[in-house]
């Protein structure tokens, strides 16, 4: 017997159980299966940027995620060569809130990994997601009308079939999806071989309360460390070894990270109770296609970046919103399939930048080698990515560009409206309080049109109502005020009007002004954005 569901995720990292989450919250039927027996205890990617935080709370979770606190530094990178040694370089990325505040109604999250999956797991499934771990993909087959899968679980004494519309796939680095596939990579490829321990111990003034990142310098025992619990003592630190001078990850036994971590320390008699020990590969390295048919890769499958600036786990996460919005609206009928192709226009080249953005930061920090093409300025994480988290621009048929506006990115600070970009962030007043632009987004396209654009409400309830989609329109002006002014130089256009953003909050369309047939205007470009 085939078991059927709309959409299988193969993979519960971030990417996967994101994309559980988002797809059940449009009321797609979704499976996701997981061979591993559980999420992970290992904090991997840690903080979410503006970005993250804005997609998380279309998904309804971010008031779950802790997040940093107002007037302490986000973190701090300090290079070193040992946890008592002198400081060679210190970085700090402050976070000013008025500039925060400047950017997006979101704050910075500060979640590990093991942290943030439990959270997705646990939403994904309370908006009827099913998910399965201890069970693995052990091969499929696609063809015009979808994809069949075979599973088998952990104590299933034979495999079991699935029959899905679509594959997610979310299986990290070493993707078995990617490889059935066919889909080679590029990039630098590996840039070092890694093995994570996290541990108990009891550091006294080692460490510091203020979230630090320590980069270590030292033959033998280079890596990183970072405290995971002030309060229960727990700590991780990921050491870098060389496969070429005949090391693996079965070199590091209980007693050779007791060894490793008592230098680190340099406390001769300390004995930390090691938790568990992962090893991992440092690699950036962007897949050729992101999709193949109805299959779609997301997450480390897709591609793998160094951990500098934290935009792993945050760029699996907006690749899961960008699938998902777009698969709901194919399997409804109201997008047509080809609204798919633009997944991969848009999110490989974010890809490419978000590679380029970590290499830049990992070459500052001296832990990885420069080239040509690599700035050498010392730059904060914040200021480094910020081009990638909030000022990238889309390009491909879901998004309606000038032709002679070649742009591929903007000042955050400073945005222009225009139809690529994200939406941008005003504060407005409604029924005597105060709301953002950004939590109008998330769910349906909005337009939103100036103080005299009342007319549009009717002409995109009639375009909406012939293409079978949801277009919910706001006037700013109305019952939403704009009391700062900035709502028409943020989004470029006049009383008139319209900006048409899609359920990810990226401006699609706009028009400076009241086009001479307003209905024909936006029922062409909805038409062009959902691939009709």
């Amino acid at each position: 017997m085939t078991e059927r569901t709309s959409v299988l995720v193969v993979g519960a990292g971030l990417a996967g159980l994101a994309s559980a989450m988002f797809l059940a919250g449009r009321g797609v039927d979704v499976l996701l299966v997981e061979r591993r027996s559980g999420t992970s205890m290992f904090p991997r990617a840690v903080g979410q940027n503006q970005r993250t935080m804005e997609l998380l709370g279309f998904g309804g979770i971010a008031e779950a995620v802790p997040t940093h606190a107002p007037g302490r530094p986000v973190f701090r990178v300090r290079i070193a060569t040992s946890l008592r040694g002198p400081t060679v370089h210190e970085e700090r990325a402050e976070s000013d809130p008025a500039d925060l505040d400047a950017l997006s109604p979101a704050p910075l999250g500060t979640a590990g990994q093991d942290a943030l999956e439990p959270l997705l797991r646990r939403r994904a499934e309370e908006l009827g997601a099913a998910v399965r771990f201890d069970t693995e993909l052990v091969s499929f087959d696609q063809d015009d009308d979808g994809v069949t899968a075979v599973l088998r679980g952990r104590s299933d004494e034979r495999p079991s079939r699935v029959r899905a519309d679509y594959l997610v796939a979310a299986d990290g680095n070493r993707s078995g999806v990617r490889g059935a596939l066919g889909v080679d990579r590029h990039g630098p490829g590996s840039l070092g071989h890694n093995t994570s321990i996290i541990f108990d111990a009891d550091l006294g003034d080692l460490t510091d309360r203020e979230p630090t990142l320590h980069v270590l310098h030292d033959d033998g025992a280079s890596g990183i460390f970072l405290t995971l619990d002030h309060t229960a003592g727990r700590h991780l630190y990921s050491v870098a070894h060389d496969p070429a001078d005949g090391s693996s990850p079965a070199d590091f036994s209980h007693e050779r990270c007791t060894e490793l971590i008592r230098r680190l320390t340099e406390l001769p008699d300390l004995r930390p109770e090691i938790k568990a020990v992962q090893p991992w590969e440092m690699a950036a390295l962007v897949a050729d296609r992101f999709r193949v048919g109805r299959v779609l890769l997301a997450g480390d499958a897709a591609k793998v970046t160094p951990p500098s600036g934290g935009l792993g786990g945050n760029t699996a996460i907006g690749d899961a919103y960008d699938l998902s919005w777009k698969l709901a609206a194919v399997l409804d009928a109201s997008a047509g399939a080809a609204l798919l192709d633009s997944y991969d226009a848009e999110r490989r080249p974010m890809a490419e930048r978000v590679v380029a953005a970590a290499l830049t930061l990992l070459a500052g920090r001296g832990a990885a080698p420069a080239d040509e093409d690599t700035e050498q300025e010392s730059t904060t994480d914040q200021q480094g990515t910020l081009p990638v988290t909030l000022g990238f621009r889309y390009r491909s048929s879901a998004v309606l560009i000038e032709d002679d506006d070649p742009a591929d990115a903007e000042d955050p600070y400073r945005p222009s409206g225009r139809p690529g970009f994200r939406a941008p962030h005003v504060w407005l007043h409604h029924a005597g309080g105060t709301t953002s632009t950004v939590h109008l987004f998330g769910r349906d396209f909005v337009l939103l049109t100036g103080a005299e654009g009342g007319f549009w409400s009717g002409v995109a309830a009639e375009a909406a109502a012939r293409l079978g989609t949801t277009v919910r329109t706001h006037v700013i002006g109305e019952q939403l005020s704009d009391p700062a002014g900035q709502f028409p130089a943020r989004y470029g256009i006049g009383p008139s009007g319209a900006s048409l953003v899609r359920p990810d909050g990226v401006v699609a369309w706009r028009t400076v002004g009241a086009p001479g047939d307003p209905a024909r205007a936006l029922h062409r470009a909805l038409t062009a954005v959902l691939a009709r």
